[in-house]
């Protein structure tokens, strides 16, 4: 039985979040990814941020993520990027067909 996962991750602007998601798409390593503009605040190199990031929210199978996660981690312009695997537990069964589907290399 497929497993369908939620992975997010966010970047520094809309170019790079784009990239990101045209490269992801473009693979196979996830079937949709949506970007939303967000607004973050983390502890940092000693101090407190506040930034605008891009959130990249990517459906995918549990098949997918090691290669996924190798795949963002050698594109992605952050030291330490947030990648954050999520577990789908249920949903609309075309749609999440339609995701196992399109992420089948």
């Amino acid at each position: 039985m497929t497993e369908y996962v939620q992975v997010v991750t966010t970047t520094d602007s809309e170019h790079a979040a784009a990239e990101l998601a045209r490269g992801v798409v473009g693979a196979r390593l996830g079937a949709c990814v949506q970007v939303v503009p967000i607004r973050s605040f983390f502890r940092w190199q000693g101090g407190v941020q506040d930034e605008q990031e891009w959130q990249l929210q990517i459906k995918t199978t549990r098949e997918r993520v090691t290669e996924l996660r190798e795949h963002l981690g050698t594109r992605h312009n952050y030291d330490v990027p947030e990648i954050i695997v999520t577990p789908i537990v249920t949903g609309d069964e075309q749609y999440l067909s339609w995701v196992e589907e399109e992420t089948n290399p």
